[in-house]
């Protein structure tokens, strides 16, 4: 998941493509499995909200009054089936475009009865434009986004000024971004991308400590296992 260049100008910078539109992804192959297709099918008419051009009504969506968090990018979705759990009294929207991960987790939604999650397959900065309105989320969260390890691809990366300002225009005052990765020159580059939206302000000196509701991944322990570290970044709105 990460802001998409052309594939063939790769090594131009960004200001060669004054007119492109932001996207929050870069589509890669995956295959559908049988039980993922079986999900998208049979639950995708009651969970899957298709992208539209009208603000969500959150009540009419979830059917009840709750505070709303947003995730980007949730990939195969174990981590945001968790944390809907973990937080009943919670709604989310989790968006991703890759069919595996919708189709996956659909089928945990079904296998585990969640009724807190709603999932949208599209572009996240689309759904931002068009589908969130301004102040009315309590949270976003954003897990191990892309790092595009290599320095001419780094203009790549989902975290960068215009999309953070876009984002806490949707929190309302208050609200939290939550961000993690394993990469810790990303993790500097989101810890002063954050820090110099004027809106939003950090809630710890530096990395924020690991909330208790986001769930560690197989491959985080993995990585811990490793000696790899984990950054957290929790900032408010004001």
């Amino acid at each position: 998941m990460s802001t998409a260049l052309p594939p063939e100008d790769d090594d131009q910078p960004a200001s060669a493509y004054p007119h492109r539109t932001i996207r929050s992804f870069v589509m890669r192959a995956g295959r559908t499995t049988e039980g993922q297709a079986k999900a998208l099918a049979e639950l995708g008419p009651k969970f899957l909200l298709p992208f539209g051009k009208t603000p969500l009504d959150y009540a009419t969506t979830f059917q009840r009054q709750a505070p709303v968090v947003l995730e980007i990018g949730f990939g195969m979705g174990d981590a945001t089936a968790t944390i809907a759990q973990t937080l009943p009294d919670t709604d989310f929207i989790g968006v991703e475009v890759h069919e595996p991960g919708v189709g996956a987790l659909l089928k945990r939604i079904g296998d585990q009865n969640i009724t807190n999650l709603r999932l949208i397959r599209h572009d996240a900065v689309e759904v931002l434009d068009h589908m969130i309105q301004p102040g009315s989320l309590a949270g976003v969260h954003i897990f191990f986004p892309d790092p595009w390890h290599k320095t001419r691809h780094n203009k790549r990366r989902l975290i960068q000024a215009p999309l953070v300002a876009h984002l806490a225009s949707r929190l309302a005052p208050g609200a939290y971004l939550h961000c993690a990765t394993d990469w810790e020159p990303y993790a500097r580059q989101i810890l002063q991308v954050l820090s110099d939206e004027p809106t939003l302000v950090n809630t710890a000196e530096s990395y924020a400590p690991k909330p208790a509701y986001r769930p560690l991944t197989k491959f985080e322990n993995r990585g811990l296992k490793l000696g790899h570290g984990v950054w957290d970044l929790v900032f408010k709105k004001r």
